[in-house]
């Protein structure tokens, strides 16, 4: 395979690895980098959903302890039936939007103004939802005491992810911050939902369009898996011990001028920012 398609392919999984799991949305950023590096062909967009696999794989690993405690103890624990029918709640409603919704998202939304309002519109929200949490006590510490009704609340709060520029991480835990989760909870909880949520959309993005498939293809996708493991390792870990000690203001602020870069590579048509 050409070198070259292969390094295009370890800078997309970067550029997904490093913004999967950051509340600046993924999706945003690989229309900018697949356009810079002209890698958009409908095959390109098969890639950026597969290579999300590897991002999981990060998830797993780090979260590998909690994951593996609640499937052991799930015969015996009531706290790890809890924990897991919350992921499946958390789940549910984005397998059945996403299936019902996913046509109409692509025709209607994916473009320019939409993209670039929800990353700033999202950059706001983030501001507001910092001051509040910083004016009101939230009211679940951490994850493993969230409700079935909060998991469902976060759930459909995921479902605004499906917004071109929104960020599906970034709706899940600025959504749970102002539902009453602490920054850590909502963040921990938006690393478990990400799990089905993003499997679910590779599984099916890929068996939908087998078709564009080869065995040709498989450095490429390799590549790109591999990379994307590595940085989302590396940003989850890191993201992890920052909301310790960090709000999450300088993502606020960074998806206002991004919102504001989405618009000017727009109108100056230096980027096509459609399918």
């Amino acid at each position: 395979m050409d070198p070259i398609v292969l390094i295009k392919a370890a800078v997309m999984g970067l550029v997904e690895g490093l913004t999967e799991f950051l509340p600046i949305s993924s999706t945003g950023h690989l229309i900018l980098a697949g356009a810079l590096l002209d890698f958009a062909d409908a095959k390109a967009k098969v890639f950026e959903i597969a290579i999300q696999s590897g991002a999981i794989l990060a998830v797993v690993l780090v979260y590998w302890a909690r994951l593996a405690g609640a499937v052991i103890h799930l015969p015996t624990s009531d706290g790890a039936r809890r924990f897991v029918l919350n992921v499946l709640i958390g789940f549910l409603p984005a397998a059945v939007i996403g299936l019902l919704a996913y046509k109409h998202i692509k025709t209607y939304l994916f473009n320019a103004p939409v993209v670039a309002s929800s990353f700033i519109i999202g950059g706001f929200i983030i501001l507001w939802a910092e001051r509040r949490q910083r004016d009101h006590e939230p009211r679940i510490a951490h994850a493993d005491t969230m409700t079935a009704m909060d998991a469902l609340k976060v759930g459909f709060v995921q479902c605004l992810g499906m917004i071109p520029g929104t960020s599906r991480s970034g709706a899940t835990i600025i959504g749970g911050m102002l539902l009453g989760l602490s920054r850590r909870a909502a963040t921990d909880f938006s690393f478990f939902l990400a799990i089905p949520t993003l499997v679910g959309a590779s599984v099916y993005s890929l068996w939908k369009e087998r078709a564009l498939l080869s065995v040709a293809d498989w450095p490429m996708f390799a590549t790109g898996f591999i990379v994307s493991f590595l940085s989302a390792w590396v940003c989850v870990q890191w993201l992890l011990r920052y909301i310790a000690t960090h709000r999450f203001t300088v993502f606020a602020w960074y998806r206002i001028a991004f919102g504001g870069v989405v618009l000017l590579t727009h109108f100056m048509g230096w980027v096509k920012w459609v399918d």
